[in-house]
């Protein structure tokens, strides 16, 4: 039976390099939240600054060169907020949080509220341009908003039939990619709200990037499908999981990142697992487990944040326990 996986591992696109890469374990980690965990994590470009999403005491910037929180962000004072969403913008100079109702804007330097907005909709997934001007949200009322977080309003609109989970903005803030609960990831036109392409998965689309190239595009179903594909083309590049002949694999991938040279792909998955992926090999090149907070108990993790390293030759992952990984 081993040996039978093994070869169908090797027959298979999506596990070309299955067989023989084992996981390798964190080389540091950092407590970011107390034991109840986080809900959402995102990690600057370099690596420095994470923000956090804190089941127990909210929002939180932590500055992971010191390894020491920074600043205590919540929407109201007196009271943690529950967020669902947090994002860095690709800058690193400022952070977005957002709860189901409203969000905010943050300086990271200084750590001061730059604006604080009601959403259209409860929000599921956001995303902030380069500069922190404007937010891609994912919203429950059927809706992907592209929304001005420094005056307000929406600059535009994408309606959809289902409940948006995930999104991204493109490197050049003019196409969003989003993904539904009605299995389709769809790539859109800002300016115009007009529709590029779609691809349709097996299940519910929880997570999607894009490559700063322009070209790639990653999405994956809950417990399904995960792949690349080509957004000129909507043809699929190949899978990470989901198109094994006799086994296909059900995985959920919980997080995404491409390289700033869209060469590698870093992915994280419901059950803890971090996956380096060589996009010219289609292959998975390293292979990491986030670390559990006990060895007994209730001891599981999904990883909710990934991103490369600054040094290149290092990788982070935060787990939904509220530890933050260092990978070598």
């Amino acid at each position: 039976m081993i040996m039978r996986t093994c070869l169908l591992g090797i027959l298979s696109a999506g596990l070309l390099t299955g067989c023989g890469l084992g996981a390798d374990s964190a080389s540091d980690t950092l407590e970011v939240t107390e034991m109840g965990g986080a809900y959402s994590a995102d990690l600057t470009p370099n690596g420095t600054h994470a923000v956090v999403g804190s089941v127990n005491h909210g929002g939180s910037l932590w500055d992971l060169d010191q390894q020491a929180r920074q600043f205590d962000w919540n929407h109201q004072a007196g009271i943690f907020t529950v967020l669902p969403a947090v994002d860095f913008s690709p800058s690193g100079r400022f952070a977005l949080t957002a709860n189901p109702q409203d969000l905010v804007l943050w300086n990271v330097t200084t750590g001061a509220a730059e604006g604080f907005w009601s959403s259209p909709g409860e929000i599921l997934d956001a995303e902030l341009s380069r500069d922190g001007n404007y937010a891609l949200l994912g919203l429950a009322n059927h809706e992907a908003v592209y929304f001005d977080v420094r005056r307000g309003g929406i600059r535009s609109s994408l309606r959809h039939p289902a409940r948006i989970r995930s999104v991204a903005l493109s490197s050049d803030e003019r196409t969003a990619l989003t993904g539904a609960d009605d299995y389709v990831a769809r790539l859109w036109d800002l300016e115009s709200g007009v529709q590029l392409q779609s691809i349709t998965l097996g299940n519910t689309v929880d997570t999607v990037a894009l490559a700063p190239n322009g070209r790639l595009a990653f999405s994956s179903g809950s417990l399904d499908q995960a792949l690349v594909w080509n957004v000129e083309t909507g043809e699929p590049v190949f899978h990470l999981s989901g198109d094994e002949s006799f086994f296909p694999k059900r995985v959920s991938y919980t997080s995404a990142r491409f390289s700033t040279n869209s060469d590698q792909l870093l992915t994280g998955r419901a059950d803890g697992t971090v996956e380096l992926w060589d996009l010219n090999r289609q292959a998975v090149v390293k292979r990491w487990k986030v670390e559990k907070r006990a060895s007994y108990g209730p001891t599981s993790t999904s990883v909710i944040a990934v991103q490369f390293g600054g040094d290149g030759a290092s990788w982070l992952a935060v787990g939904t326990n509220g530890l933050v990984n260092w990978l070598r």
